[in-house]
């Protein structure tokens, strides 16, 4: 099988393939096919937070390698979004009427080339279920509006809010929402507010 069955049948496609060939057949997706995988995943059962992080405690940490299309080099291109379950749901950071209280959120944030530079782009990631309007985006947001407290894992970076520094200019202001693609592999567009940026990014879990 080569590119074109991904994009015609991607779930049974990438599940059929061993780890590192399933990498490796992602990361040649460009821009308009990671766009088509995005818009065929919008027919996938809803992406789901346990998806993410299915067999992991609190705090363990689960690392998903990533792609995207900003235009910059190929190295640069290449990312990972590092996820874990917090110790007892939300911390006192996240206690707004606004956000969940129950535990039904993940943290986590970007590892990559060029992470020191430009922070570690924190974030929440949520279930949309009760957003119509972000449901219809993915099953899972990504926000970076929002930042964890301090219960995160060993070794993660320090946590600084995204509107300090040179992250400003990637991550204030802006979520990503997610869609189920196979067992290990889902796609992500990104909004700046409301407003699509016509970007994507492709996430494989370890």
């Amino acid at each position: 099988m080569s590119l074109p069955d991904l994009l015609a049948s991607p779930a049974t496609y990438l599940d059929a393939l061993d780890p590192p060939e399933r990498l490796a057949q992602l990361r040649r997706l460009n821009r308009d096919q990671q766009r088509s995988l995005y818009q065929w995943a919008a027919t996938a059962p809803p992406l789901r937070l346990a998806d993410l992080v299915p067999d992991a405690g609190p705090l363990a940490e689960v690392i998903h390698d990533g792609f995207n299309t900003l235009p910059v080099p190929a190295p640069l291109r290449r990312f990972q979004k590092r996820l874990c379950r917090p110790t007892d749901g939300p911390g006192p950071a996240d206690r707004r009427a606004d956000r969940p209280t129950d535990g039904t959120v993940l943290y986590g944030y970007n590892e990559g080339p060029l992470r020191r530079l430009i922070g570690p782009g924190y974030f929440v990631a949520a279930e949309t279920t009760d957003n119509p309007t972000w449901a219809e985006r993915g099953g899972v947001v990504v926000d970076y509006f929002r930042v964890p407290d301090e219960q995160i894992p060993p070794g993660w970076p320090r946590v600084v809010p995204n509107e300090k520094g040179l992250q400003r200019n990637v991550y204030h202001q802006t979520r990503d929402f997610l869609r189920r693609v196979s067992s290990h592999v889902t796609i992500g567009a990104a909004y700046k507010n409301e407003d699509p940026l016509d970007h994507y990014f492709i996430l494989c879990r370890r």
